[in-house]
């Protein structure tokens, strides 16, 4: 297959970073992508890693307050992490044509856009931190607790979701390893000032609950800094007077992508919400052994995630410039990845299953779960991993919705309800083979699916990228 670049026959706008994308090895230049992203995550994961470890030494009420904040804090990371998608997709796509001022145009509104959802998310946050937790089943001291980390928490938002929009802009140029970097350092300073501001130390107070927020408040602030300052010596925003029109323009194009696939995010914590009461009628051990192997199957599949994520870039750049053979092969190659790396995972479950999961516990019971769900499940992630990567490269050839659909037929069409089904023929080990049915069948729908969409968009798309700026109507 052809992998000669082919670039925009103009030359590129002054200040638009060359689409480096667009040339080299494809299942290299996907590896030296997905290494970055995989550290980022595990960066993203260690915030709350490193609150909940602080802040169990308080006592249990702090730990069941922040037990109770993850629900809003995954909800808030949603719709952060979809924004973020919109603004790779897009961005990554004029880069390729070599549009320098739709780039510098879009990242600059990919930030507003962000500051603005930051800002109406914390206003509504602040007004309602007592009546929604106290939905959620919240009272008495841990809602005092909850009250003095979230208050600070909702304050902080913009600090928090801006420079994951600044991140997702500059991964749009090829450079995940910036990104991971930022974040990097970011945790690093959560881990070193969550001690000081949660214990106090010489003139600082002690502020427990308050402490953390504030810590965690302030290691974004540095992120911020840090990748507005990136974006400002790459020239990647301008700071050119735009009309309400553009604005809103490039606001649509970001939301159009960002908005679904913050809905995909978010599908996946509402269904195991589900699957968990089914699975508590089995008894506590039943929950403790489904916890331990959910968080085995979310570290396993995070290789997965990255890959999908470092896919968004690549394939925004060559679509760009018109390499639709480099975007063919890109994805046949992602698949072989995420579909080799889910069968060694489920090979060494068989291994090494039992030795890691009585690391979490040692109640036979719980190691017994455990050991179930990954013996009937983990043999289909495989298949999830194909499921991943198509939602990944639709969203970024600009098909969200189709991504949204595939989400949700597996979660809620097929999972939630074979999991009652299962359960009441089946028993417990009735769930777990409704996950495997889910990811099977969702596994061979998108595959299928997405060789008729990407066939469709093939045809329509010219053979070299059109002159800088204008359009490619089939492909969006």
């Amino acid at each position: 297959m052809n992998t000669t670049p082919v670039l925009p026959d103009e030359p590129l706008d002054e200040g638009v970073p060359v689409p480096l994308l667009a040339q080299g090895p494809v299942a290299r230049t996907l590896v030296r992508l997905t290494l970055p992203m995989l550290v980022a995550m595990l960066a993203m994961a260690g915030f709350n890693i490193v609150d909940t470890f602080y802040l169990g030494q308080l006592g249990t009420a702090q730990l069941a307050a922040m037990g109770f904040t993850l629900a809003v804090v995954m909800t808030v990371s949603s719709i952060s992490m979809g924004l973020g998608v919109g603004t790779t997709a897009v961005i990554s796509r004029v880069i390729g044509r070599g549009d320098g001022l739709g780039m510098q145009r879009l990242s600059m509104n990919a930030i507003l856009l962000g500051l603005l959802v930051a800002m109406c998310i914390s206003v509504v946050g602040l007004v309602t931190i007592d009546p929604l937790f106290r939905l959620m089943g919240a009272t008495g001291i841990v809602l005092d607790h909850i009250h003095a980390y979230m208050a600070i928490w909702f304050l902080g938002l913009p600090l928090v979701i801006v420079p994951q929009i600044g991140n997702s802009a500059i991964r749009a140029t090829g450079d995940t390893k910036t990104p991971a970097l930022i974040m990097i350092s970011a945790m690093t300073a959560n881990a070193v000032l969550d001690p000081l501001f949660i214990f106090g130390l010489g003139p600082v107070a002690a502020m427990g609950m308050q402490g953390a927020a504030i810590a965690t408040v302030l290691s974004q602030a540095i992120a911020l800094i840090v990748s507005f300052n990136v974006l400002l010596r790459r020239g990647l925003i301008t700071f050119a007077r735009q009309s309400w029109r553009e604005l809103a323009d490039g606001w649509r194009r970001i939301l159009t992508i960002g908005v679904p696939a913050a809905v995909t995010q978010l599908i996946t914590p509402v269904s195991t919400g589900i699957v968990i009461g089914i699975v508590a009628t089995y008894g506590i051990a039943a929950v403790a052994g489904f916890g331990v192997a959910s968080r085995l199957e979310m570290f396993a599949v995070m290789v997965i995630n990255a890959l999908g994520s470092a896919l968004v870039p690549f394939i925004g750049q060559n679509w760009g410039a018109g390499n639709k053979e480099r975007v063919g092969r890109a994805v046949k190659v992602a698949l072989a990845l995420a579909s080799g790396w889910g069968l060694m995972v489920w090979l060494l479950s068989i291994a090494f299953g039992r030795p890691v999961a009585s690391i979490f516990n040692d109640n036979p019971l719980v190691i017994a779960t455990v050991m179930s769900y990954m013996a009937i499940v983990f043999p289909s992630l495989f298949l999830l991993g194909a499921l991943t990567t198509v939602n990944s490269a639709l969203n970024a050839l600009h098909k969200p919705l189709v991504s949204m659909m595939l989400s949700l037929v597996r979660m809620l069409v097929l999972y939630v309800p074979l999991a009652f089904l299962g359960s009441a023929l089946m028993g417990l080990t009735g769930v777990w083979w409704a996950a495997f049915a889910a990811n099977v069948a969702s596994g061979i729908v998108a595959v299928v699916w997405f060789r008729r969409i990407f066939h469709d968009l093939e045809r329509g798309l010219p053979p070299a990228a059109k002159k800088a700026g204008e359009p490619l109507p089939a492909a969006s």
